[in-house]
């Protein structure tokens, strides 16, 4: 079991400070506008055409994986607005500073329209659950991406999406190329790992957890785990039931880094108390 939790904890912490990189080792998806020549035209996660006549100089970035990803791509000087919160996130303050200074446009379920429109930013990126709001910054001659950077295919092509519209498309294959070679070296170094199954509780509630629709189910996945809550295809984050927790009897419980409770507080929790994961300590 140490062996195996050991692993397991790893591979999710790797993936966790990249998570804006995501990884497919399948993927054949990569940066077309490698010449850097505009216009370009690229087809969204919401199916929309989008055109972008320049190389944008201003971006602003509604979610915080895309804020990442062009940290990442080199791009940070170019961010105008980004998503609230953005204190919460470590690596901003790791490697670009600045953006902790920048206006806060909303979060994954809102957008600051007015704001927005005074900033007039080149190009805005916004996660697909704001999808509904694109005609409203089209009406105001913006061009809009939407991503849904949900699967290992899907995080691949908002790499891509992002370097072709960017103007950094030789970073983004870059970027491809080093996660698909760690993704290798990982299912090399797993092979003979014993598979554990693994509950992933949320930052608001233990009682929360992410099934298949999440990229958190990915995460599992890649660190040689089996997600417990992968019956659970109808919803993004799922709220479950103690009996439900103890049916699934998982072996590992891994708890958001953000979470508003402690690893003592499931350990000390009696109804929890024949748990295999609390049982074991892991």
């Amino acid at each position: 079991m140490k062996k195996r939790l050991t692993a397991l904890l790893m591979v999710m912490l790797m993936l966790f400070s990249a998570a804006a990189c995501g990884n497919t080792a399948d993927s054949t998806e990569t940066a077309t506008n490698t010449d850097g020549t505009y216009p370009i035209t690229i087809t969204d996660h919401a199916g929309r055409e989008v055109t972008i006549e320049e190389e944008p100089e201003t971006i602003i970035s509604g979610y915080y994986i895309t804020t990442s990803m062009l940290i990442g791509l080199g791009q940070a000087d170019k961010l105008v607005g980004v998503e609230n919160t953005p204190e919460k996130r470590p690596v901003y303050g790791l490697s670009a500073p600045a953006l902790l200074e920048l206006p806060t446009l909303g979060k994954v379920k809102e957008f600051d329209l007015e704001e927005c429109s005074v900033i007039n930013p080149d190009l805005v990126i916004l996660p697909y659950k704001l999808k509904d709001i694109t005609l409203s910054l089209e009406q105001l001659d913006i061009p809009v991406l939407v991503v849904k950077p949900e699967t290992q295919e899907l995080l691949a092509e908002t790499i891509a999406m992002l370097g072709d519209a960017a103007g950094c498309a030789e970073e983004a294959s870059e970027m491809q190329a080093f996660i698909d070679t760690e993704l290798a070296e990982l299912e090399t170094a797993l092979a003979d790992v014993t598979v554990p199954s693994v509950y992933l509780a949320g930052n608001s509630s233990m009682l929360s957890t992410a099934g298949p629709e999440m990229y958190q189910h990915c995460l599992i996945d890649n660190g040689g785990g089996k997600n417990v809550a992968e019956e659970l295809t109808d919803t993004y984050w799922a709220e479950i039931s103690y009996e439900q927790l103890l049916a699934w009897d998982p072996e590992v419980i891994i708890l958001a880094a953000d979470a508003a409770y402690t690893v003592e507080d499931v350990l000390n929790d009696k109804v929890l108390a024949n748990c295999t994961a609390v049982k074991n300590n892991a």
